[in-house]
């Protein structure tokens, strides 16, 4: 494809609260085997970008993990390839980045020394599946000096999570409010952007003179009445991880069938970093309805319309609802957990009991394990 990719994850989120004290967005655990950043990756690599550039900061040890090796995304190959950048001090540069357009300024060199014509730029923090080739189609045919790609969504008059976007009947982007207080339209920015390469220097490096940093606002609304900026739109499923609550109401989405069948079965696929662990195991007496268990796990209790990551086990007499259980989490016997997310690597000492009772909660132990 004439194209590289660009994925922004670098950035935090106080609406995740305790859920980002460990990592980075874009390394949150997705439907028991995925990371949100694989979906970028995989859509890039199935849309035949071989030149990937990853720009990562807060909290990034769990995410330069995960992408230590880049063969799961069939990026391991002598042309092209997976480049991680974090923030670096240099003589010229002693910052962290300070926004999203200062990011890709202080990499700027990996868009100079590509010679692919186009730069797909797409957030690590966003669950989908999408052919950039066609909306570089797109692109070429509007003669676009833009494309952003948008959906609808249900607002509900929250339009502090989204930008909120207004196109005219050519598609032609009118208005661009970077989260307002109250939406005026249900179309929303998906954070994906297609732009000619040359074109992103110069206005990254003028951004840089004027002391600006950030790419929608200092780029995108900045320049809407001057540069021709279109939308594409999307209608397949998209969900974004700006909060506690959508990162629950995403996992919980793959218990749909619909949603499920679509991540898992329909092509193109899903790839992600894939440890060596033993299938589930579930024992005598346990009963699991609607959920998805992982490898690694052990099941004793009952788990209902709930998410297992890997490694987690639960003990006897256990009764999981509605909840999401994130990976290598112990549950000692006799405990009740429902409209819970679990921290990751926690021990739930026996005869707990942990109830959301108004909206989710966010379950972090950090117990001695022991074995009753």
């Amino acid at each position: 494809m004439r194209a590289i990719g660009i994925i922004l994850a670098g950035g935090n989120n106080y609406r995740m609260r305790e859920l980002s004290q460990k990592r980075a967005i874009a390394a949150m655990p997705i439907a028991g085997s995925y990371r949100s950043i694989d979906f970028a990756l995989s859509n890039m690599t199935n849309s035949r970008i071989t030149r990937v550039g990853v720009l990562t900061q807060f909290n990034a040890r769990s995410l330069n993990e995960h992408l230590s090796s880049s063969k799961w995304w069939n990026f391991g190959r002598k042309q092209g390839g997976l480049y991680v950048f974090n923030p670096t001090v240099t003589n010229d540069n002693g910052f962290w980045y300070r926004g999203t357009a200062d990011s890709i300024y202080q990499n700027i060199g990996f868009l100079k020394e590509s010679h692919e014509p186009y730069v797909v730029i797409a957030s690590g923090d966003a669950v989908y599946k999408l052919d950039y080739g066609k909306v570089l189609e797109y692109h070429i045919d509007k003669k676009a000096d833009i494309t952003v790609v948008c959906t609808d969504v249900v607002t509900n008059n929250d339009g502090g999570r989204y930008g909120i976007i207004k196109m005219n009947d050519d598609c032609r982007i009118e208005e661009f409010d970077e989260k307002p207080m109250v939406a005026r339209t249900n179309t929303v920015s998906c954070g994906i952007y297609v732009i000619r390469r040359r074109q992103l220097i110069e206005l990254i490096e003028k951004c840089a003179e004027e002391d600006r940093f950030d790419f929608v606002r200092d780029v995108i609304i900045r320049y809407k009445d001057t540069k021709k900026i279109y939308g594409y739109r999307m209608k397949d499923y998209w969900s974004n991880i700006a909060s506690v609550e959508d990162y629950y109401k995403t996992n919980m989405d793959f218990l749909k069938p619909d949603v499920r069948n679509y991540f898992y079965k329909e092509y193109p696929a899903i790839y992600s970093k894939v440890d060596d662990l033993p299938p589930a195991k579930y024992n005598y007496g346990s009963n699991v309805k609607n959920s998805l268990i992982s490898s690694g796990s052990i099941i004793n209790g009952t788990v209902e319309d709930s998410i297992l990551f890997k490694k987690v086990f639960v003990g006897n007499n256990c009764t999981i609802k509605n909840s999401i259980i994130l990976n290598d989490v112990y549950i000692g016997d006799n405990t009740t957990i429902e409209n819970c997310i679990v921290e990751s690597r926690g021990t739930i000492r026996a005869n707990s009991f942990f109830k959301g009772e108004d909206g989710v909660k966010v379950v972090l132990e950090q117990n001695e394990r022991y074995v009753f």
